[in-house]
């Protein structure tokens, strides 16, 4: 089995970063996340990991790794809440990349959707093609054609890992609104942060796209406060999501990636937004 390409500076080169934490949490903190299909995905890529290898014993590698792990252990775990009272519910994970949680949520009677960009859609095929009640669908989550491909009549959850940063606040509004309306007694979840940690996130990514307003970029700080204003629609809850859901309680994670934790939940406002839509009355 060949390996599959990926070249620097493409759409297809966002699938690494996430992939790689993943990994790196999955070899140094096997107690608290697993993700196995990580490491073997990471062994059939053509792709200079050298640079990541650098760093992986830096404290903010380390401390980024164990973000892309517990942000999945979290949306994994709303996923399967929603599945126990809505077992043959559409599982739609938005801006997929290279991620599993789908399938690592299956109860053997949901149906599983995987969106992202052509681009990525292509890699993934290649590496992940779908199984049994799965299907991967190229799309512009902005492009509201894809609620077409959603078969939400047994309900849905929807779930985005690091989506949501790249979209601006009017766009992120005009999605959730209109998946409020179209999908009603649905779920979507996702992962959020303050105005300071998404400037920071997005540092690089904003210089190279040569974008001046980054204010105009999706931030959260009261999540229920801002969000329910949005449409009568949303039912609005967080929790902070590296302390929110699970313990940070593998003995290898050190006193400064805990630190970094509180302050991550605290101050920086990283939070799992869960927004039920409502029914009509």
């Amino acid at each position: 089995m060949g390996k599959i390409r990926i070249e620097k500076n493409t759409v297809q080169e966002t699938l690494v970063i996430p992939l790689y934490g993943r990994k790196l949490c999955t070899e140094r903190f096997p107690g608290m996340f697993q993700d196995r299909a990580a490491v073997a995905l990471i062994e059939r890529l053509d792709y200079d990991f050298s640079e990541l290898e650098k760093k992986s014993e830096s404290m903010t590698q380390v401390f980024g790794a164990l973000e892309c792990a517990m942000r999945q252990n979290d949306l994994a775990w709303e996923v399967r809440d929603y599945l126990k009272i809505h077992p043959k519910a559409a599982v739609v994970n938005l801006g997929c990349g290279l991620d599993q949680t789908g399938r690592n949520c299956d109860n053997g009677s949901c149906r599983i959707y995987n969106i992202d960009f052509p681009d990525v859609i292509q890699v993934r095929d290649e590496l992940l093609p779908a199984g049994d009640r799965e299907r991967n669908i190229a799309a512009d989550l902005n492009d509201f054609h894809w609620f077409d491909e959603i078969d939400a009549s047994d309900g849905a959850v929807f779930f985005a890992a690091g989506v949501f940063y790249y979209f601006q606040t009017e766009q992120a509004k005009r999605l959730m609104v209109a998946m409020a309306e179209r999908f009603p007694g649905g779920r979507l979840v996702f992962d959020a942060a303050g105005r300071l940690a998404v400037k920071l996130m997005l540092k690089t990514w904003i210089k190279q796209a040569g974008i001046r307003d980054v204010n105009a970029y999706f931030s959260v700080f009261d999540a229920k406060e801002e969000l329910s204003l949005w449409s009568d629609k949303l039912q609005v809850s967080s929790r902070g999501y590296m302390l929110g859901y699970f313990p940070m309680d593998d003995p290898n994670i050190k006193g400064i990636h805990r630190l970094l934790a509180k302050l991550g939940d605290g101050a920086m406002k990283m939070q799992i937004v869960r927004i039920d839509f409502q029914t009509a009355f």
